[in-house]
């Protein structure tokens, strides 16, 4: 397919398309599902473009923007769109797989059903999604802000959230596995019924505490917790020094 008919849908393969506003050429519904393969879409213009179904296959997408996007359906296979603009995209049952998605903003963006595998996820702006149901494995989301962000009763496993800001995030009965939340700010965060025990949780703030009320840790992790409140544990009772003076 030409570079200059992107509307009529298809596969376009090896095209520049960096700096190029695209938003005329993708704002209709294409005849045929719209695939784009090692292409360079470095900072392109794709606001309100009509993605639904679409394919991004190893391509180029650092700083391009997807604001408003009709993204439904969408497949993201490796590549880079590290600074890439989604928010208020429409991203239900959208997957991200193996994509370099550092500082991407996704404000007001609908995340329902949306999977991101084995994405780098440093510093991305996760915070005001709507629609619940996004799910992540194996992401490095170290330093995101996730405020709010609801994950309620998912298996989380091998995610990195060092550092991350969860503030008023719903983490009720999650159950977690080769994860880590070291330094994570988790003030209002609600981790009722969820289970940390495959979570390195490193020293937990008094002020962080009693996010995890009603949480199940290790013995391992109550005695860091503990820690870092300056309390320490000691097996077994005091001695008794015997009869003190009269």
């Amino acid at each position: 397919m030409r570079i200059d008919d992107l509307a009529a849908g298809g596969e376009v393969r090896g095209a520049d398309l960096a700096d190029r506003d695209l938003r005329a050429d993708l704002e209709q519904e294409p005849t045929a599902p719209r695939v784009f393969a090692d292409c360079d879409l470095t900072r392109a213009d794709l606001r309100g473009a009509h993605l639904v179904g679409a394919v991004f296959e190893g391509c180029r997408l650092a700083g391009a923007r997807f604001d408003g996007a009709a993204l439904d359906g969408a497949r993201f296979i490796g590549g880079g769109a590290a600074e890439a603009r989604f928010t208020g995209a429409e991203c239900i049952g959208t997957a991200f797989d193996r994509v370099d998605l550092a500082n991407t903003e996704w404000a007001r963006a609908v995340l329902t059903e949306a999977v991101f595998t084995a994405c780098r996820m440093t510093g991305a702006g996760l915070s005001g999604l709507r629609g619940i149901g996004c799910a992540f494995a194996r992401c490095n989301l170290m330093l995101a802000r996730l405020k709010g962000v609801s994950l309620r009763g998912q298996r989380i496993h091998g995610v990195r959230m060092d550092e991350a800001d969860l503030t008023e995030a719903d983490l009720r009965a999650t159950v977690w596995s080769e994860s880590r939340l070291r330094g994570a700010t988790l003030a209002g965060a609600d981790f009722d019924g969820a289970d940390l025990r495959g979570a390195d949780l490193g020293e937990i703030d008094l002020a962080d505490a009693g996010a995890l009320r009603g949480a199940t840790v290790s013995p391992q992790q109550a005695d860091m917790l503990l820690a870092g409140l300056g309390i320490r544990v000691l097996a077994g009772s005091a001695e008794q020094s015997g009869p003190g003076p009269d």
